[in-house]
């Protein structure tokens, strides 16, 4: 046993080191209940906090309320619309471009389940027009890189151009004769430079409570729009002059052999421009008589010519350029210097589908299903920028109403369709297409000796569906938040639509205006008689930096806004899918007398 006392005292030193450990680790075993006392406290502490807690908050039961959560929580709102602006990218109508939003907005809604997705055509359209490239700027006597768009439809340069810059400085007709001669092959500045003010105001504004009370106070309106129609304005004489003056202009400058035209925006600035489609060369047609009075011979205008059209004259290259850019080469001619701008433009034009197409897909209804109510928005757009304003943010927030009522599994009892339009922007082509085609043909303007019987006969015009149609909700205003509807007159729809915002006025959303809106599709609806509605929406930069432009892109789309108008709009459908009884209508519009127009001297373009 010579070893023991080793062991000892290595077990003892091992026995004292674990001791220490387990101390460390433990309370003192000689106070066992001075720890404790601490341990209690805490658990009693823990308690109070998990009592204090709320409890895990229960799904909402209520349609409304899902439908405002999943909008809120899992909206693809953003994603949709990125897709279609950044992605596929303008949307000219006939374009390529736009026929791959339909068929990507189609098999979208496919994917979400949503059934019957297909393109329905109409037409025909005309030509399409894609930008294949394009670059300007002066090189004599110094570089100057310049902001400009060509305009839609407007022909090809041939080979790039480097040509005499030239202020065509026309305010009479006697001023033609001055430049006679002295166009060929030259770039001309068209007209006159427009002032550019400073601006005082902010860009992007909301409605203020006493624009939404002007609105909740206008009182009813006398007339309806025209179905499918801009509709427009009886021209003064001095008006009338003025586009004559403008048609002669046009048709001395292709005559002279003039290589490209450039226009300063007609609003804009800061580098932002405005630009639509080229103008073809014309004349207004002579004014009919005005009255229409019974037994009056009525000269129909001729059809107009458009740049899209298969049949249209050829026409030069056009441009829409800055206007701080265009007013400097304005005021460096008018002191003397010689410019030189050198332009490269190559466009390609589409005649192989003269078709364009509108996007459909429905949510079955359950015991009404043979009934109808519908939504949607435009989503053709122009090419400055990718359309995101207009209207890529109505076609997201259609596709995202319709997305939320299928997630969340909800079972209208009337069939929910949407549908996206094109041919908008040259004037409701789409949508008027289908409202002749599903439901009846607009009210069209009778001559003076059309008889009663011509209107009985307009009567019957009513196809099947008319009977089954409850409403249609679109979103064309820009990127704003909901603050409202527009009745169009139809105040029986007032207590309805009072009931449905209360669940909405915390995000803003509670006026109902009895005026008309102008200037996009629910107007094809309206035209016949039918519920056709547009919401009121604060207008952020429309009007001032987007509609049309070359900044009318994603980046000025506003996330929240569009959450907020994807859920009310799917409640709105929700809510009239689950009536006992359709949306109250108007009186069908019988045929018309309307005033007498001039036509423009521009295509017609909706807003």
């Amino acid at each position: 046993m010579p070893r023991t006392p080793g062991i000892v005292l290595a077990l003892a030193a091992t026995g004292c080191l674990w001791s220490s450990d387990l101390r460390a680790q433990t309370p003192n075993p000689e106070k066992p209940e001075a720890a404790k006392p601490q341990t209690d406290d805490k658990s009693k502490d823990q308690a109070k906090k998990d009592e204090a807690k709320p409890a895990p908050a229960k799904p909402p039961t209520d349609p409304i309320d899902r439908i405002k959560e999943e909008g809120d929580k899992r909206s693809q709102v953003m994603a949709t619309l990125s897709y279609l602006t950044d992605v596929i990218g303008p949307r000219l109508t006939g374009s390529p471009n736009l026929k791959r939003a339909n068929e990507w907005t189609r098999d979208t809604l496919t994917k979400w389940r949503l059934e019957n997705a297909h393109l329905e055509a109409w037409g025909p359209f005309g030509r399409g027009w894609t930008l294949k490239r394009f670059s300007a700027q002066i090189v004599e006597p110094q570089c100057i890189p310049l902001i400009a768009v060509p305009k839609a439809w407007s022909p090809s340069i041939d080979g790039p151009l480097t040509a005499e810059v030239v202020y065509f400085d026309v305010k009479k007709e006697a001023d033609l004769e001055k430049y006679r001669g002295k166009l060929k092959g030259a770039v001309v500045l068209t007209s006159a430079p427009p002032d550019v003010p400073a601006r005082f105001e902010p860009l992007a504004t909301r409605r203020t409570d006493k624009e939404l009370l002007d609105l909740a106070d206008a009182p009813e309106p006398g007339g309806r729009p025209q179905a499918g129609r801009r509709g427009g304005r009886a021209f003064s004489p001095e008006a009338r002059a003025r586009m004559e003056l403008a048609a002669k202009k046009t048709r001395f400058l292709a005559d002279e052999g003039a290589a490209l035209l450039i226009d300063p925006s007609r609003s804009g600035d800061g580098g932002t421009l405005f630009v639509q489609a080229a103008s073809v060369p014309g004349s207004p047609p002579p004014l009919p008589p005005a009255n229409g009075e019974k037994g009056e011979a009525r000269t129909p205008p001729p059809r107009r010519l458009s740049p899209w059209d298969k049949d249209a004259p050829k026409i030069i290259p056009q441009l829409v350029m800055a206007k701080e850019h265009y007013n400097r080469l304005v005021r460096m001619l008018q002191q003397g210097e010689k410019l030189k701008m050198a332009v490269d433009l190559v466009v390609a034009f589409h005649d192989d589908d003269l078709m364009a197409y509108n996007t459909v897909a429905e949510l079955p209804g359950t015991d009404l299903k043979d009934e109808v109510v519908m939504l949607g928005g435009h989503m053709d757009s122009w090419h400055g920028g990718d359309g995101a304003t207009d209207n890529a943010v109505g076609v997201a927030v259609a596709m995202e109403a319709v997305r939320i009522l299928k997630a969340l599994d909800l079972k209208p009892r009337r069939t929910v369709r949407i549908a996206l339009w094109t041919g908008e922007e040259q004037g409701l082509h789409g949508s008027h297409a289908y409202v002749a085609k599903h439901f009846r043909k607009a009210a069209e303007p009778r001559s003076g000796d059309a008889s009663e019987e011509d209107d009985a006969k307009h009567e019957d015009a009513n196809l099947p569906e008319y009977d089954k149609f409850s409403a249609y909700y679109n979103l064309d205003n820009g990127t704003g938040k909901i603050r409202g509807v527009y009745l169009q007159g139809n105040d029986a729809a007032r207590p309805i639509f009072r009931k449905w915002l209360q669940p909405f006025r915390a995000m803003g959303a509670a006026t109902l205006s009895s005026s008309n809106t102008g200037g996009t599709d629910h107007l094809s609806f309206d035209g016949v008689g039918l519920p056709g509605f547009q919401f009121i929406q604060d207008e952020v930069e429309y009007n001032t930096r987007t509609h049309h432009s070359n900044m009318d892109l994603y980046d000025r789309a506003q996330a929240d806004d569009l959450k907020q108008a994807a859920v009310i709009m799917a409640a709105f459908v929700y809510n009239t899918a689950m009536l006992d009884d359709k949306i109250p209508r108007k009186p069908a519009p019988a045929r018309s007398r309307p005033p007498v127009r001039a036509a423009s001297l521009t295509p017609k373009v909706a807003d």
